[in-house]
């Protein structure tokens, strides 16, 4: 696992530059780093040595190096990939997985990156033609950013790298703030910086500098094709692709261990796994933590549980490190516990499973879930059902109004995914009118549902949480905490093979009478005791609204809400009516302050405290953790 950095167009004093840009990710590889400076093309790259630990340095080269390549991330099939390249004459000078990228790239153009298993970012420079290849994996776990300002192109592994070069422009983008508070993380191709963006999963793009041109293709779309089987023979086959792809995912030079919490993800992954080390971390409130069920079962599997329980000084400490790692403002608590979990477990090792992506591929969130009352609902005749649904959207937030609108629109018209924070009209009344234009909710998921029409709500709530919530939040919080400690994190639920199965469950074998992942939880069992397989999970909960109603850290967010920065931004008696409100206890507003603040937070690290002297301090901070 590593990180990299890059850019096209003016090379005056590139290597300068380059290594000032490499530093600001030092965390993402800490063991080495190498880099290519010719012409107009300038690449850097930082390890962090996971597989051929001698040999595998980058950037690679091919036979006759017409082509250069970096790679962040981990090949799964790299050894029949190898095979097959070096049968039509390819010759390998690493035994690194991600060589077969460059390789493959040379044999089979564009077209390698649908056959890869794995989790990937990738570069590669053309120097022949003089171009660029960047690519992502189909499930976005890995992050890749681009941006072109002053002729120059920029991309990389964190935007934060991009802030050294003298042809960035660092700015905010207006139209990012309003749909955050609803969505609660960044959710626009063009992030909180003007100008930059996402490379979406499962694309490629081809940039040619002396034609100023880029051309962005999707590589690979999921392929909900239902297929009738048994239940017990769709049980034994998640069951045995889900052990596969674990086998396949702890394949390292180093050592390897499990996050584990109390939910059947984590659990089945650890299971099967049975790493020497398991890692969890909860809070002093019993409410708010999954250490002892985490204990529990590492008990019952033998193996050593590695816990720690946090406290709330340590962790608003962290806050503003923790966003400035993030690189864009996040408001999902638990990527406080997160950032100290994996700190916590690279003490012990370098690599760690985990079990993002099952909700999303097996159908687990509660949302996805019919409740009975609703099912009755829904009997009645669908015109007077749509006429009620039409007018409780036009109300403001009050008891049972959500339920009318799930019972009468269709499910385009009111799910967005797992997080809904601010309803998009009190985020505008939040805010000032120059951070009111950003696009509505409705055109941010309008084109991810185009793309499934005709198929069955469930399929379609599924989709949007795979192309949004899962690669914009779960996987991005997942990717950045993680690697802020030199630490690689490996998801074997979002596999290529395992999605091929979970693409074919007919929904009943996803929802099932009595709870979610019904046919994925009867596969848990061959592997877990029963008592953890049906566990519901709390998926890192956080005591935010306690910490809220805490006096210090009231008066400190009080603080943020006050400050200049924030009148730009918010109309301040909104949103100081908001914390007042949750600090008497008369209301529990605890996320929609948690979403302010921490854009505070980013707001005020990147664009008052950063200067150009801060770059060693955060890389010396961070070189420390890992």
């Amino acid at each position: 696992m590593c990180g990299f950095t890059g850019f096209i167009g003016n090379t005056d004093n590139a290597g300068a530059t380059l290594e000032k840009m490499m530093d600001r990710i030092i965390h993402r590889g800490p063991d080495s780093a190498g880099e290519f400076i010719e012409g107009q093309a300038a690449l850097g790259f930082r390890r962090l040595s996971i597989i051929d630990l001698e040999s595998g340095s980058q950037p690679f080269h091919n036979e006759n190096e017409t082509l250069v390549s970096m790679v962040n991330g981990e090949i799964y099939n790299f050894q029949e990939l190898r095979e097959e390249l070096i049968g039509k004459g390819h010759v390998f000078t690493t035994h690194s997985d991600c060589e077969v990228i460059i390789h493959g790239y040379e044999e089979y153009g564009t077209a390698i990156f649908s056959r890869l298993r794995g989790m990937f970012a990738c570069a590669i420079w053309d120097r022949v033609e003089e171009k660029l290849i960047v690519a992502r994996d189909m499930f976005g776990i890995k992050p890749l950013y681009y941006a072109k300002m002053n002729d120059v192109l920029f991309f990389g592994s964190e935007i934060k790298s991009f802030l050294p070069h003298p042809a960035f422009k660092k700015e905010v983008n207006r139209d990012a703030l309003k749909p955050y508070l609803t969505f609660q993380y960044s959710v626009m191709e063009e992030t909180f910086f003007k100008g930059v963006f996402k490379l979406p999963a499962a694309h490629f793009m081809v940039y040619e500098p002396k034609h100023g041109q880029s051309v962005i293709e999707r590589y690979w779309e999921p392929d909900f094709s239902v297929e009738e089987k048994p239940l017990e023979e769709t049980v034994e086959e998640i069951d045995s692709v889900i052990r596969e792809s674990i086998q396949a995912h702890r394949i390292s030079d180093v050592k390897v261990g499990s996050f584990l919490s109390s939910g059947v993800d984590s659990s089945y992954v650890a299971s099967v796994l049975k790493p020497d080390k398991t890692f969890t971390v909860g809070f002093s409130d019993k409410n708010f933590s999954e250490i002892d069920n985490a204990q529990i079962l590492s008990d019952e599997l033998g193996i050593q549980n590695i816990s720690e329980v946090l406290n709330s000084e340590e962790c608003f400490t962290e806050l503003e490190q923790i966003q400035y790692l993030m690189d864009e403002p996040h408001s999902n608590p638990s990527i406080v516990p997160l950032y100290f979990l994996a700190k916590m477990a690279k003490k012990d090792v370098t690599v760690v499973l985990s079990g993002e992506g099952a909700d999303e591929l097996f159908g687990g969130y509660d949302d996805y879930d019919v409740r009975p009352n609703l099912k009755k609902y829904r009997k009645l005749p669908a015109g007077i059902r749509s006429a009620v649904g039409s007018v409780a959207a036009k109300l403001p937030e009050m008891r049972g109004r959500q339920f009318l609108i799930q019972g009468g629109l269709p499910v385009e018209n009111w799910f967005i995914g797992q997080a809904n924070v601010f309803p998009e009209a009190e985020a505008v009344r939040m805010l000032k009118a120059d951070y009111r234009k950003g696009p509505s909710v409705a055109e941010i998921v309008r084109p991810v549902y185009d793309r499934v029409k005709g198929k069955d709500d469930l399929t379609k709530m599924q989709y949007l949480d795979l192309n949004l919530w899962l690669v914009g939040d779960i996987l991005l919080k997942a990717d950045k905490m993680s690697m802020a400690h030199s630490l690689e994190l490996r998801v074997p639920f979002l596999d290529k093979r395992v999605m091929e199965t979970a693409s074919k469950l007919p929904a009943k074998y996803r929802i099932g009478a009595n709870d979610t992942k019904y046919a994925m939880r009867l596969a848990a069992r061959r592997a877990l005791p029963e008592v953890s397989a049906n566990r519901k999970k709390m998926g890192f909960p956080v005591p935010i609204r306690n910490w809220i109603r805490d006096d210090k850290f009231y008066q400190q967010i009080k603080s943020y809400f006050l400050s200049a920065e924030a009148a730009e931004f918010f109309n301040q008696n909104e949103i100081l009516a908001l914390l007042e409100a949750h600090y008497t206890n008369k209301a529990n507003n605890a996320r929609k302050i948690w979403t302010i603040f921490m854009f505070l937070v980013w707001h005020r690290r990147y664009f008052v405290i950063e200067q150009p002297n801060v770059v060693q301090l955060d890389v010396s901070k961070e070189t420390a953790l890992s």
